[in-house]
């Protein structure tokens, strides 16, 4: 069994990331990144991301204030995932909750708004 550890593989130029709140362990979102994404994440200590709809850099937070600090980052067995561990500032989410995942497949909502996305997105 190797032990050696994996490098990201950038197959298609970007990978996908699970925010996970560094102390609840609640799964805050999932997006992706670019190797220049990463790299800034490394850098700075803060959340960048690639933003698949509008092909480019983006800082987490950038907006909204809702930044993401950067606590430690996994990658998978495969290298084909990331993790970030994060302390959260605000919600994680656009909509105005904490976590994206604030639905069950149902629809049904299982989780408050912690902010009001009109007053923060003007």
């Amino acid at each position: 069994m190797s032990t050696q550890t994996p490098s990201p593989a950038f197959e298609d130029g970007l990978l996908p990331v699970v925010a996970q709140d560094a102390d609840t362990g609640e799964i805050l979102m999932l997006a992706h990144v670019s190797r220049e994404a990463l790299d800034r994440t490394r850098e700075t200590g803060v959340a960048h991301y690639h933003s698949r709809s509008r092909d480019e850099l983006w800082q987490k937070g950038e907006t909204s204030g809702h930044v993401q600090q950067v606590t430690e980052i996994r990658v998978d067995c495969d290298g084909d995932a990331l993790l970030y561990l994060v302390e959260q500032t605000g919600g994680a989410c656009h909509t105005g909750y904490e976590t994206c995942f604030y639905r069950t497949l149902d629809g049904e909502t299982v989780a408050d708004r912690v902010f009001d996305p009109e007053e923060v997105y003007e």
